[in-house]
């Protein structure tokens, strides 16, 4: 492992020329126009891993998107890690709002990032941070420095719900078989505070429409008289949440996990500045749930939040019309206990009985998944500590995200192993927003700091 910087240093402009390379390619799963460029996406990916030394490389059909598995088995007595990671992107919108194109890399400075981040869609979330393990492959390969097997599968579908590897993996339990699964889809606290997700939040995401009359009507005539179901929507949501901003909806807390005090008060010694959280958004103040910190609102909270709304006529000028139909996009980040499913279900009926007469509503759920809890006291946990410990000269601190990886708990379920979150992007680096960027640091500090977790790990699994 001793080589491991002088590889990066001597390689670094091939590393960052094949990364942009890949952000190029537009892979929105959610937009079917884009079909062509995920599939294209998906084989550079397999391309990718033959070159870094896998010695079997597949493109895996499925009723969706392919997956692109690949593997490198140097002795089936030791320990296997299987890398998770996706290559699809979440659609750019609102272009408007970029300062570059989204799907042109550009390599500028910032006050986070001296020394430098790629801005584009998909830089952070997930392409930067599933190439890394690519890279950090290709280094053990060609070095001789690869300590046990490790297995690929990168899917197509993440954005969208992993709806295909969800049909994927209860299907291939034995190509799959592994002792740990790695994932890089998380953050950490700061560049210079390491930490390691241990908790990701669950997620229901569902489209509503309301309908009033047959047609749009000329809100001169009709004004008054007639429910604007646009009105009636925004009401509708807006009873989604009390005066405490807890949600409504009956049940929806029954099965919440309720930490202690006591857990509560380790997770608030992590470093955290509610002034500088303020002035990185430019707002004058923090908003949510009575009762608890902002980083337990966005960590170990449910929320539910409305993702898109529309409705009537919304280009350039005026016109006076009520219209027919309007429509929103809500999702529900969840907790652990909370079964998606369920709190589905309860949004539906709950969103239906709260309408009046004078409209009919429709709820379309489009994807979701189980929160995930990690625990901290295994060998892949510690073997990840101590690679953070290597390279960063720090002991990471575990910490619960506000985000989702929906597929992690059915991992657990078809494949019986844990997974580790070894995530290296920054809360700044607008993952779904406009201007989304990862750090070059970031990432050669991730292709430094892999390597180290299979040296761990094959060491505490083999004593």
């Amino acid at each position: 492992m001793k080589t491991i910087n002088s590889y990066i240093k001597k390689h670094k402009p091939r590393f960052l020329s094949e990364l942009i390379a890949l952000l190029k390619m537009p892979s929105i799963s959610a937009d079917s126009a884009y079909k062509k460029e995920v599939l294209n996406t998906a084989d550079f990916i397999l391309e990718s891993l033959k070159k870094a030394g896998c010695d079997k490389v597949e493109l895996c059909e499925t009723p969706g998107y392919p997956i692109i598995y690949g593997e490198k088995i140097i002795d089936k007595n030791l320990p296997t890690v299987l890398v998770y990671g996706h290559y699809d992107v979440q659609p750019a919108d609102p272009i408007e709002l970029w300062d570059s194109p989204p799907f042109e890399p550009v390599l500028k400075t910032t006050d986070i990032h001296p020394e430098g981040a790629i801005f584009a869609r998909g830089s952070c979330d997930d392409k930067g941070q599933m190439y890394m393990h690519v890279k950090a492959l290709e280094y053990m390969t060609v070095t001789g420095n690869l300590p046990c097997n490790v297995k690929f599968m990168i899917e197509g579908e993440e954005e969208i719900g992993s709806e295909s590897l969800s049909w994927f993996v209860p299907r291939n339990t034995e190509k799959l078989a592994n002792d740990v699964i790695l994932i890089s889809d998380t953050g950490m606290i700061a560049n210079d505070i390491p930490s390691i997700t241990t908790g990701l939040r669950g997620l229901s995401y569902v489209e509503v429409e309301v309908t009033g009359p047959n047609r749009d009507l000329h809100s001169g005539l009709y004004g008054g008289a007639v429910a604007n179901p646009i009105n009636i929507l925004t009401k509708m949501i807006a009873s989604l949440h009390d005066e405490n901003n807890r949600i409504t909806i009956p049940g929806f807390y029954d099965n919440v996990e309720n930490l202690s005090i006591e857990e509560r008060t380790e997770m608030a010694k992590a470093p955290f500045s509610l002034e500088k959280y303020k002035a990185a958004l430019e707002i004058d103040a923090v908003y949510g749930e009575k009762d608890y910190s902002t980083n337990e609102r966005n960590s170990i909270r449910p929320t539910l939040d409305v993702n898109g709304i529309w409705g009537g006529y919304t280009g350039e000028g005026a016109k006076t019309v009520i219209a027919s139909k309007a429509y929103a996009k809500i999702s529900m980040r969840l907790v652990p206990n909370q079964n998606w499913k369920e709190i589905t279900e309860l949004f539906k009926n709950h969103f239906e009985s709260i309408a009046p007469d004078a409209v009919t509503v429709k709820v379309t759920p489009h994807h979701g998944g189980q929160g995930y809890v990690t625990p901290i006291n295994t060998i892949a946990y510690q073997a990840a500590s101590r690679a953070y410990q290597t390279t960063f000269g720090k002991t990471p601190i575990p910490q619960r995200s506000g985000g989702s990886i929906p597929i992690v708990a059915l991992f657990e379920k078809e494949l019986k192993s844990k997974t580790i979150l070894m995530g290296f992007g920054l809360n700044s680096d607008a993952i779904h927003s406009p201007n989304e960027h990862f750090g070059v640091w970031n990432y050669l500090k991730g292709i430094e700091t892999i390597p180290y977790f299979y040296k761990y790990f094959t060491e505490l699994s083999t004593k």
